[in-house]
């Protein structure tokens, strides 16, 4: 039996058998797909990162490549490289796929503009050549984690700036835009062809909240919701996901300065935070998490609280619709 660990584990193992666990995965999808969802084939979006390029490949597995249609949409803030690692992906695996530039629709809905004239109450002087991100305050120095909004000027000098509410909620507003517009894009594509939406978050993401409701959140099957990343990239191995997409460091790519997913929001770097994660949820010992993970004591103390308070401040993001009384059964 072939397994896989994470590099550096060091005890704390997160070790699965890639081939039994992408048998299971494309056997729950096919039937989930076909008979809970009667539907004919699978929608999903290619952003040339590691998990929904390990979903293509598992639901190409689970349907047929004929029954998988995948679609890409850059915008104006896009990495180029993120276009051109989608169609590779649907190229490896011989997958129908379109294009579609979301741009036009962002900047008609006033994504790029309210964005920009929120930034502007903070640093009146933005607009064209310059860009921007946002960044979380580093969990392991304890505190509340603050978000930063960092800009960078036409001459390249960068400043971090702390946000008044109202300007860190009118910028992800505006930015969230982007998340929903290419989910409906999606479904547009999923109610032609007859088929399912898929969504790609791994369990990190979605046991943090790392997505957008009704955005990237929305979804009819999330196959890999169960899998730590270190998993997934135990699978995309298995399964053949191209090397430059196995090396490439996860990425939000939705802003215009690049950005990595734990400067963003996590705490930590995936493969430490899986271990982090793993270690609350099973009961391991802080001393043995402290050490798989390369960090103190205090530091476990700390990470594990971060994600404690995510789960808190994001649980709305799971939850149904609510309802003055039930109306069907369950």
């Amino acid at each position: 039996m072939s397994m896989t660990a994470p590099h550096g584990a060091r005890g704390l193992s997160l070790a699965i058998d890639p081939a039994m666990e992408t048998a299971r995965i494309a056997d729950t999808l096919r039937r989930q797909v076909r008979q809970d969802l009667r539907k004919r084939g699978i929608v999903l979006g290619l952003s040339g990162g590691i998990d929904s390029s390990v979903c293509a490949a598992l639901a190409t597995r689970a349907v047929g490549a004929a029954n998988v249609f995948c679609v890409l949409m850059p915008e104006r803030d896009s990495d180029p490289e993120s276009l051109e690692l989608g169609q590779l992906v649907a190229d490896t695996y011989g997958l129908a796929s379109a294009v579609e530039d979301i741009g036009p629709m962002l900047d008609a809905m006033g994504c790029y503009a309210r964005r920009d004239a929120a930034i502007r109450q903070v640093v009146p002087e933005y607009g064209p050549g310059w860009s921007c991100k946002i960044a979380i305050s580093d969990a392991l120095a304890g505190g509340y984690a603050i978000s930063w909004l960092v800009v960078q000027d036409p001459e390249g000098h960068i400043r971090k700036l702390r946000m008044p509410p109202a300007v860190y909620l009118a910028i992800v507003a505006a930015t969230n835009m982007k998340q929903r517009t290419r989910k409906q894009i999606e479904y547009y594509h999923a109610d032609r062809l007859g088929h399912a939406v898929l969504g790609t978050p791994n369990r990190l993401e979605y046991d943090q909240g790392f997505f957008v409701r009704n955005g990237d959140g929305a979804a009819d099957v999330k196959p890999i919701a169960h899998l730590y990343k270190t998993q997934v990239y135990a699978l995309a191995a298995h399964l053949g996901v191209p090397e430059r997409i196995r090396r490439r460091p996860p990425t939000t790519d939705t802003w215009p300065m690049a950005q990595s997913q734990d400067e963003f929001y996590f705490a930590l770097p995936y493969d430490r935070m899986d271990l982090c994660l793993y270690g609350l949820d099973q009961g391991v010992q802080r001393t043995a998490v402290a050490e798989a993970a390369g960090l103190t004591e205090e530091q476990v103390d700390l990470v594990w609280q971060d994600i404690v308070s995510k789960r808190k401040a994001t649980r709305n993001l799971h939850r149904e619709p609510l309802l003055v009384e039930p109306v069907l059964d369950p």
